[in-house]
């Protein structure tokens, strides 16, 4: 499954390519990154057929994840492909940034630290769906 993780904080690569190099080196995942709303678009432009999710930060320079999610599920609303899945992910978990993601179509909602053995079992359910 490609997953596109979307924060400006350049370590979050770092820490997924740690936490998930099982996965990584099985084939189960792969993992791009893109530092913004604005790379993350580029990306999809040209990778969307592969992108299967989406994890991005909301609160980022630039474009917010909010506005990438209001801009992913409007461009990319009907197949084909399918619209990659996203989940939102913040620092803040206050039922506004919720209640804002789940009304622009998030998949789920995630606070940060990620629990990350939380997020696998999430990610390998997904996958079993799919």
């Amino acid at each position: 499954m490609k997953i596109l993780v979307v924060d400006d904080e350049a370590d979050v690569r770092t820490l997924f390519e740690q936490r998930f190099r099982r996965e990584i080196r099985s084939g189960a995942f792969a993992f791009s990154f893109a530092y913004s709303g604005e790379e993350a678009l580029d990306y999809l432009h040209s990778h969307l057929s592969e992108v299967v999710l989406i994890l991005s930060d909301i609160n980022m320079p630039g474009m917010s994840g909010l506005e990438l999610l209001r801009r992913v599920k409007q461009e990319y609303a009907a197949p084909p492909p399918n619209p990659p899945l996203v989940m939102m992910i913040t620092a803040y978990g206050d039922s506004e940034s919720y209640n804002q993601a789940m009304q622009l179509g998030a998949n789920d909602f995630l606070t940060k630290p990620v629990d990350f053995a939380a997020l696998k079992e999430k990610l390998f359910s997904l996958e079993d769906k799919l």
